[in-house]
């Protein structure tokens, strides 16, 4: 491995990545079925981080940051992208395998709707601030142009893991496309 910091990627990073990685298996989902799994996959959009350095950011002990870490590692979406010596030390500064993460099925432990508590828990909310800003919307379509819209949201939200990092606070953002239960009226005469 190099212990030089890899070159600034076109995606902002230090170092390269996927566009996108899916979580299908049960190990996959049951690792990012955590919270603070996932918090550590936020903090390594912006750059390759060292135990350490999660640790400190995250407020919790290296331990604790570093068994996350194996366990993300071991589902495939983290992995060592560069190492330094520090004394007699070998750190390793881990990164992300892809941008994003595309879920297929539901994480361990979790009900159907823990993304939306997820964003709910982190969100900010200040009375007369612009965000966040929210739109639910149910439109009867076919399976095809539901799947189409995915597809851009999709684009829109690696679009938004890949934006240059400035400013001083964090944004999240939030999609999905989703079938429902919902009755349908049948279609209208012509008039």
């Amino acid at each position: 491995m190099s212990t030089e910091p890899a070159a600034e990627s076109t995606q902002g990073l230090d170092y390269q990545a996927e566009e996108y990685v899916h979580a299908e298996t049960p190990d996959q989902l049951k690792a990012l079925g955590h919270s603070l799994r996932m918090r550590i996959l936020d903090l390594l959009n912006e750059r390759a981080a060292s135990v350490t350095e999660l640790a400190a950011a995250l407020e919790r002990p290296k331990g604790t940051i570093g068994y996350h870490v194996k366990v993300l590692e071991e589902a495939g979406f983290v992995r060592v992208v560069r190492t330094r010596q520090v004394r007699a030390i070998t750190e390793k500064f881990y990164g992300r395998v892809a941008h994003t993460v595309v879920f297929h099925g539901m994480p361990e432990s979790s009900d159907k709707l823990w993304m939306l508590h997820e964003a709910a828990e982190r969100a900010v909310v200040e009375e007369g601030a612009a965000l966040p800003a929210t739109t639910l919307r149910y439109v009867r379509m076919s399976e095809a142009q539901a799947a189409e819209f995915w597809e851009r949201v999709l684009d829109l939200a690696i679009e938004f893991a890949k934006a240059p990092r400035s400013g001083d606070r964090v944004y999240g953002l939030l999609g999905a496309v989703f079938p429902t239960d919902d009755p349908t009226l049948p279609d209208g005469e012509e008039a």
